[in-house]
């Protein structure tokens, strides 16, 4: 008899580049394929966001449905369940008579517990995580995780000093394994939006992929990624890589294979630096656990801001006395989506100008961006608050400075409206609660 599996779905919503299915296609089992939406995301958190706002539920929903079609042409099915993770799969494990769950390590802090809740749940069963979201597994690295450098830094030198090479996985044959049972699962509808700038799913993710390195823009990066507006000013791809559409080993490859047929220089090599910078933090998620999201995060003291909730709402209602700030909300609550310069000017400003408690405005961008990463926007958010891996102690970006460097003639600002929104004061109460 072959064995039964359960692959557990998660943020790895592809086929290429995805090991455990390569694995899975070279023996005998049958699999059932399952993808668990949690009501927990639709609600508010401690910080009154929710984890899915509706860009990023639309983006989720279109990978889902591509993934979907993308299995039916193979003879597999994609069952797509909602309800809490640890319950439906419980059940389902008892109900298939499941030998095996298969599934891809996380990095964030909730999912760890979810799987290690599952386990206990479930201690007959057989569990095998893969590290597949990450460029090297964590037994690649040059050095232990307790060991993984304070800084950036240092980590990206040994890790390129290594040398270990970055190689994609392939799905022998396009083969899947047969799934458990052939009833039909209930099929996602397609959403279409003409009015997102990115659209879900495994095929979107190749076919922008492509796109991206038929033409010279890999070779102009560097020059261009910093500024505010233009769709193929940078590369797009954390949007596919935050959802598993597209895998950093893909990315990463590619510019090699691009370097080696046309060019490479100071710009293709920063994409594989931005690529590092992604998986520093992955590690860092890892090994910081719940100081990741701790006020003081990686420091010894708190930093001297606190919460006031009428500029919190100025903040992502985009209503600041500050301009570009205002364009920077604007276009991330009507796109989902804003450039890492215009994040780092936000939560800075969110930080500095406003001496806001930096959690809040990371659960926002947690609820906004599509292309979220836990580990990356936690870490960041920390960075520029001066409890997290920044060696200077945090970020202060002079937000006058940025707006004549980066918008000098106002069309990013106008654009996004930066000016019509702009509230004269910035509080309306004084100290004692008196009016202003």
């Amino acid at each position: 008899m072959s064995k039964r599996i359960l692959y557990w779905l998660q943020n790895d919503l592809r086929i290429d580049d995805n090991p455990i299915l390569s694995e899975l296609a070279t023996g005998q089992c049958t699999l059932d394929i399952v993808f668990i939406i949690n009501p927990h995301w639709f609600k508010n958190n401690n910080y009154q966001q929710k984890p899915y706002g509706v860009h990023k539920q639309q983006f989720l929903m279109q990978s889902l449905y591509e993934l979907q079609q993308i299995f039916i042409e193979r003879g597999q099915t994609l069952h797509v369940l909602e309800g809490e993770p640890v319950s439906l799969l419980k059940a389902r494990i008892n109900e298939q008579n499941i030998d095996e769950v298969v599934y891809s390590e996380q990095f964030g802090l909730y999912e760890q517990r979810q799987i290690n809740l599952l386990k206990a749940h479930c201690s007959n069963t057989k569990f095998t995580g893969a590290q597949q979201d990450t460029l090297y597994k964590q037994s690649d690295l040059p050095f232990d995780l307790n060991e993984l450098p304070k800084h950036f830094t240092p980590f990206r030198k040994k890790v390129e000093a290594a040398n270990n090479p970055i190689t994609p996985s392939t799905l022998p044959n396009g083969l899947l394994p047969q799934p458990i049972t052939l009833c039909a699962a209930k099929p996602i509808e397609p959403i279409d939006d003409n009015n997102a700038i990115m659209h879900g799913g495994f095929k979107s993710a190749q076919a922008h992929f492509a796109q991206y390195f038929s033409g010279l823009l890999p070779s102009t990066y560097k020059t261009t990624r910093n500024e505010l507006d233009g769709f193929n000013n940078t590369t797009k791809f954390s949007t596919w890589l935050a959802f598993g559409c597209l895998s950093a080993k893909q990315v990463y490859k590619a510019v090699e294979d691009y370097e080696r047929s046309n060019t490479a220089n100071e710009s293709t090599y920063w994409i594989k630096f931005e690529l590092l910078w992604r998986e520093y933090f992955k590690w860092h998620a890892l090994k910081a656990g719940s100081s990741l999201f701790n006020f003081k995060g990686q420091k010894q003291t708190k930093p001297i801001t606190t919460f006031i909730p009428i500029r919190f709402a100025a903040w992502c209602n985009g209503t600041t006395p500050y301009p570009l700030v205002n364009a920077i909300m604007e276009e991330l609550n009507t796109t989902g989506y804003i450039s890492n310069r215009a994040r780092q000017i936000a939560a800075s400003c969110l930080v500095n100008e406003l001496g806001l408690d930096w959690r809040y405005g990371a659960a926002y961008f947690e609820q906004q961006l599509i292309d979220y990463d836990v580990a990356a926007n936690w870490g960041n958010w920390q960075y520029i608050a001066g409890v997290g891996v920044d060696p200077r102690g945090g970020r202060h970006f002079n937000i006058e400075k940025q707006t004549t460097q980066f918008d000098p003639n106002g069309t990013y600002t106008n654009k996004w409206h930066g000016h019509s929104n702009k509230t004269q004061q910035l509080d309306h109460l004084n100290e004692v609660d008196w009016p202003i």
